[in-house]
């Protein structure tokens, strides 16, 4: 009976319909959110007519196919596939999964331009999730990742009239903005940029701009320093224009490149909030890397932090990767069915199913002091200390001043010839680091809506909310936090301690 009542939920599928024989191009597959994209597509949509992949080489793997089976092929977020038909994942990966050895910020990719017309020619629908996330880059590799390199994609839909493109974006293309987000074109908060009629923002004179200051600094500066420079002028420009680093900056600024380039042509663009570890697919906790509030919590577990700015009563919106991921899918199925328009939905929790700063914070201190021996990668021992959020006036007060005082006994200490730096010191440094880079996201003043997002997926149908589901309101966040998210962290994006010798025995213990 349970086969019978699936076989119905994908015969009264729109999504598996759309999809059929088609070809889909995805870049960023290396990536966290590509990855879960390909895993889903493979397992999910077993008469796609083809996946093609844009990989650039590397060091180690010169193009693209052997890149792809030596280091995406083997990630454990295919362990579902290969587990439950090894033989069909291999033949899918052997027959539908095609490699492109490129660059997506080059011209054309760098491929030859009658390879580049052929797959232009040959796919149905590009799905950009390349992006540098860094949030402090050099504003020139950001801008070439996350905003220029978007021309060579809109060139991809130009030698095909049919082309569908979806960009991924996010959520915090909002900037400094407060309030209700909606799914619109964000407005810059800081200093005006002239607003196309279309609805776009005209960005071409602010590109111009930001490469003459590029090319000032790199005529000044060299080595560690240019470095130094070019992420200062990144974080400098944003917060002039209206955000707080220049990943956020950059992205908005690629959504306007594409809406301008793409007018009269099917453009999706689908923001998620923060993007955290899989709520049930294709393994509940899977995750790759540490991200964005994963770096905080690891940073209380080792007892590094205990103070951090933030806002209690502050919405923290976090989304698991499975459901942006049908995000995207739900977007490519429609893209290649309606009429071409631009689009945009966000993938997000906020508005449907509210989490706040607070709460995230209880149910990490609760679970850490419950059972703080099941997550042995993550946890040396119990932290016996609380993890406060306060203020950042406040926050810049108590660890600036316990700085200086701190500094001149680490000073003394040194010149009196002592081992190691002030473990308290060390903290304090790792907390103000965090603090710069993550501040943001811990003091929100904005909701991010899905309205349109929850829309599509009715429209879709109940088959296909079954079977790509996007609405948070199914996240049980003690649940997920406490047991599914902690557990991914400690199996999947942490290693195991290595064993430490002791000087004056040669006996070897675990780190403590």
């Amino acid at each position: 009976m349970a086969k019978q009542a699936l076989g119905a939920v994908v015969s009264s599928s729109r999504v598996l319909e759309q999809l059929r024989g088609k070809q889909i191009l995805i870049t960023g597959t290396t990536g966290f959110l590509g990855k879960v994209v390909l895993e889903k597509l493979i397992r999910a949509v077993p008469d796609i007519g083809g996946i093609h992949l844009l990989v650039r080489g590397n060091a180690q793997h010169r193009d693209a196919r052997s890149r792809f089976l030596a280091e995406i092929a083997t990630s454990s977020v295919f362990d579902r596939l290969r587990g439950e038909n090894p033989a069909a994942f291999d033949n899918f990966l052997s027959s539908r999964l095609h490699c492109i050895t490129g660059e997506v910020t080059q011209a054309g990719f760098g491929l030859e331009p009658e390879a580049f017309r052929k797959l232009a020619g040959t796919i149905d629908v590009v799905v950009n999730s390349a992006a540098s996330v860094n949030f402090r880059e050099q504003l020139d590799t950001a801008l070439s990742i996350n905003t220029l390199c978007l021309e060579n994609i809109a060139e991809l839909a130009r030698q095909n009239p049919s082309l569908a493109v979806v960009q991924v974006s996010t959520c915090y293309v909002n900037g400094m903005n407060a309030g209700q987000v909606t799914e619109s074109v964000i407005k810059p908060a800081g200093e005006d940029i002239p607003r196309n009629p279309e609805g776009y923002y005209d960005i071409e004179e602010l590109l111009r701009v930001l490469n003459d200051s590029i090319a000032d600094v790199r005529s000044r500066y060299t080595g560690k320093m240019l470095e130094r420079k070019l992420v200062d002028l990144g974080i400098r420009e944003a917060n002039r224009y209206g955000w707080s680093d220049t990943y956020t900056f950059t992205k908005w600024l690629g959504e306007q490149l594409l809406m301008k380039a793409l007018q009269g042509r099917a453009l999706t663009i689908v923001r998620p909030s923060i993007v955290e570890s899989a709520l049930e697919e294709p393994a509940p906790g899977w995750i790759e890397g540490v991200k964005v509030a994963d770096a905080i919590i690891l940073a209380y577990a080792r007892e590094k932090v205990t103070l951090f700015p933030g806002k209690r009563s502050g919405i923290i919106d976090v989304v698991p990767v499975d459901l942006v991921a049908n995000a995207i899918i739900l977007a490519v199925a429609e893209a290649l069915g309606e009429f071409p328009r631009v689009r945009i939905y966000q993938c997000c929790s906020g508005s449907s199913n509210p989490v706040s700063l607070g709460e995230f914070i209880d149910h990490l201190m609760a679970e850490a002091k419950a059972n703080y021996g099941a997550y042995e990668n993550l946890f040396y021992r119990q932290p016996v200390k609380p993890f406060i959020a306060v203020n950042r006036t406040l926050f810049d007060a108590l660890v600036g001043g316990a700085r200086i005082p701190l500094s001149v006994i680490n000073s003394v200490t040194r010149l009196l010839r002592q081992d190691s730096d002030l473990r308290v010191l060390k903290n304090l440094d790792t907390t103000r680091s965090l603090a710069t880079i993550f501040g943001f996201y811990t003091a929100p003043d904005y909701i991010f809506h899905n309205d349109d997002l929850l829309a599509l997926a009715k429209r879709m149908g109940e088959a296909d909310k079954a079977l790509f589901p996007v609405d948070a309101r199914r996240i049980d966040w003690e649940l997920y936090l406490r047991r599914i998210h902690l557990a991914g962290l400690n199996r999947y994006a942490l290693k195991a301690r290595k064993p430490r010798r002791r000087k004056s025995t040669g006996v070897v213990t675990k780190a403590v």
